[in-house]
């Protein structure tokens, strides 16, 4: 065996069961349901195996240090060796992902208009609240209308696409920083336009998740909404925030500017 082999650090795999009981009875005290702590740590692990894979994948063409030019075959060799293990954890981490979002058998994850479930919530309003602080400090929507609101967002998508949802929406906000930045100065809390309740989600920290399905599903979130019974002002004033915040400042802009057209 080798050195570094015989002085790992490993935990078996009575502990590793141990310390998830540990945490689902933690979970548990804390009131969340059995099926949904189950559903966040198989969520957790998946992603665990994902980024094995990755860092290996990185590391499979490096070549251990030394003096001289690797042996051509053995060097062949250990790269197709490091490939196959990669593929391997890969699918391993894939089946994992599948087993935590699509329990209910091939197809089931893909189908639109799933119900949106209650950790679903959970974890949107956990991806949208430091997104919605790193623009402006406040937030005026109750906790109430905010899962209406997110409920409505999340129907626009399948469940496997709102697994991946925080990355989307993080990827969103990073693309449009500045433009998001600006709309917030000019139609956030403290704006002279905060007085207009068509622009309440905008001081929420649902208004980043909105601003997001409004720029690429606009007319599933419109249909969502309507069957949430939500006010309907409350979609229009993002839009024209939005629209008008992506026109030159010399062209425009402020209380009742924009149209009704695209988002982007």
């Amino acid at each position: 065996m080798h050195a570094a082999e015989e002085n790992r650090q490993e935990l078996d795999s009575v502990s590793v069961l141990n310390a998830k009981r540990t945490l689902l009875q933690l979970l548990g005290r804390a009131g969340v349901f059995a099926d949904d702590a189950e559903g966040l740590i198989a969520l957790v692990e998946a992603g665990a195996l994902a980024g094995a894979c990755e860092e290996l994948g990185a590391s499979g063409g490096s070549v251990p240090g030394g003096e001289g030019e690797p042996y051509e075959p053995y060097e062949s060799g250990r790269r197709d060796g490091a490939r196959a293990v990669t593929d391997e954890l890969g699918a391993i981490a894939e089946r994992a992902l599948r087993q935590a979002v699509d329990p209910d058998g091939p197809g089931a994850a893909s189908a639109s208009r799933s119900p949106v479930g209650r950790i679903e919530v959970e974890q949107a309003k956990a991806a949208v609240t430091p997104l919605h602080l790193a623009f402006t400090a406040a937030s005026d929507l109750d906790p109430e209308v905010t899962e209406e609101v997110l409920r409505a967002v999340l129907g626009t998508m399948t469940p496997w696409q709102r697994a991946r949802y925080a990355g989307r929406l993080a990827d969103f906000a990073a693309s449009h920083r500045a433009r998001l930045e600006r709309l917030y100065v000019e139609y956030g809390p403290g704006s002279a336009t905060a007085v207009h309740s068509r622009y309440s989600l905008l001081h929420s920290a649902t208004g980043v998740a909105v601003l997001e399905r409004l720029a690429t599903r606009p007319a599933a979130l419109r249909e969502e909404w309507e069957a949430a019974e939500l006010p309907p002002a409350w979609l229009d004033g993002p839009m024209r925030a939005w629209e008008a915040v992506g026109r030159p400042r010399d062209g425009g802009g402020g209380e009742g500017g924009g149209g009704g057209g695209g988002v982007l």
